[in-house]
């Protein structure tokens, strides 16, 4: 039983809410049951888990967690274990960085069986806030290099494009979306197709989360 606030333990899950600390050691920590019972669901195994009144003192785990009410439980587990490799679909972020909004958005490809690369510049999917959006997607949804994406070249634009409902892309396919403010680079959209979501309020754009959730389901409908 952890007694003490100076564990070794305890003081590497406060550290691991630093990204340079995440960098470093290869590692993140995921509070609560609910992330702790995703991971091993998707088969992956802790390094460390810390259980309140089973391993730690309650309030020690309470004082080192980030959550307005404390976990039961924080696990701590390795990047290089998170699954990879290629999917049909392909959510490009190109610098969202707010981890909320990356979070969401694994959360949304998981729903749709799609992967998701990012960008450099993007919140990174392992703190704290994106971990808790992604709502456990991060143990099943692969995370793709940026320069290994595959299929045709989408990128959703908020004016100009092709409205989105009425085009079919053949899988594989990977879609572009930038952050609400500056959108897309100009280079990248050179590249790619032109898509836009039809807006018939007054709204003049959607938050990036609504528009990755409404680009994949529009891209899972039959052709």
């Amino acid at each position: 039983m952890i007694t003490s606030r100076d564990n070794a333990k305890l003081k590497l899950v406060r550290a691991l809410q630093r990204k340079q600390e995440r960098d470093e050691t290869g590692l993140f920590a995921c509070e609560g049951e609910d992330l702790v019972d995703a991971a091993a669901a998707a088969g992956i195994e802790p390094v460390e888990l810390l259980v309140a009144g089973e391993n730690v003192e309650p309030e020690l785990l309470a004082a080192i967690s980030t959550l307005a009410h404390p976990p039961r439980a924080i696990g701590i587990y390795r990047a290089a274990d998170l699954p990879r490799g290629a999917r049909d679909t392909v959510l490009a972020l190109w610098q969202v960085g707010d981890p909320g909004n990356v979070g969401t958005l694994l959360r949304t490809a998981d729903a749709f069986e799609a992967g998701v690369a990012l960008s450099p510049g993007c919140a990174d999917p392992l703190g704290p806030k994106a971990l808790r959006a992604s709502a456990g997607a991060v143990f099943r949804v692969p995370l793709i290099a940026w320069d290994e994406v595959p299929g045709r070249r989408v990128a959703l634009v908020a004016h100009g494009g092709a409205a989105l409902s009425d085009l079919y892309f053949e899988p594989p396919v990977t879609l572009y979306l930038g952050a609400e403010r500056r959108g897309l680079p100009e280079d990248l959209i050179a590249g790619c197709e032109r898509a836009t979501i039809p807006l018939p309020g007054a709204a003049e754009s959607l938050n990036v989360a609504a528009a990755g959730a409404i680009a994949l389901y529009e891209l899972s409908r039959p052709g």
